[in-house]
């Protein structure tokens, strides 16, 4: 998901940094020290400019004659970056962000369920069916991942609604996040029932199943949330 691995030097100090501003080990306000930055990454000053040159576009830092360059106030970041969405996901379990995803996906995904129920093609039910029929007894976590990010990104393209599709990119990267955390710990076992029961109702064409389907399937992710919140 990340625009940065595999760049270079340059893409592993944008992470660097951005991790940093963004987990709060540097806070707003705080001014960055450039000389500090080249030591601590064993860079040039050339890469660390143009690597903040990077995290000023996203809105995390900015430039002041005789400040130098300081860390934004968070209502000033871009949040719907895809680096600064990763970023904060990356301890989802010690953040806030888990519960703004639950907010966001109860809003989106139930309305995207009624909608793939009324517009869905037998090219989406296939696609949907495939996806679950892949999860066989025993498959481990990372697969239960990707045919849960699967699974949620085909239901949002079968609503056919271009800008609720658009909706994905932002759901997924937390979704990934959410489920390497519910899923390593052990929630394997209840992942096929909730989702075979939206894509039921999808395929029958029930509008009022599937949002209701997609609503259960969505309060039962947020109980094993609180579960593993919980137990931290």
């Amino acid at each position: 998901m990340s625009v940065y691995p595999g760049r270079g030097v340059h893409g592993q100090v944008v992470e660097a940094i951005g991790r940093r501003i963004v987990t709060g080990q540097e806070a707003p306000g705080s001014t960055l020290d450039m000389e500090a930055l080249e030591i601590t990454y064993d860079v040039s000053k050339t890469v660390v400019r143009e690597a903040l040159k990077v995290l000023a576009a996203k809105g995390l830092v900015d430039a002041r004659p005789k400040r130098g360059t300081f860390v934004r106030p968070r209502s000033e970041w871009s949040l719907l970056d895809p680096d600064l969405l990763r970023w904060q996901f990356e301890d989802p379990a010690g953040s806030g962000m888990l519960d703004d995803l639950y907010e966001v996906r109860i809003i989106v995904e139930p309305a995207g369920a009624r909608l793939a129920a009324s517009r869905r093609t037998e090219e989406d039910v296939a696609r949907l069916t495939a996806t679950l029929a892949a999860v066989s007894p025993g498959v481990g976590a990372k697969e239960i991942v990707e045919a849960d990010l699967a699974f949620h990104r085909q239901l949002l393209e079968a609503s056919h609604n271009e800008l609720l599709i658009r909706m994905e990119y932002i759901i997924e990267i937390g979704l990934r996040a959410r489920d390497l955390l519910v899923h390593a710990e052990g929630h394997q076992d209840d992942f096929l029932p909730p989702h075979q029961a939206v894509l039921d109702a999808v395929r029958d064409a029930d509008a009022d199943g599937a949002e209701r389907a997609m609503r259960v399937l969505l309060e039962q992710a947020a109980k094993d949330e609180q579960e593993i919140k919980n137990r931290g």
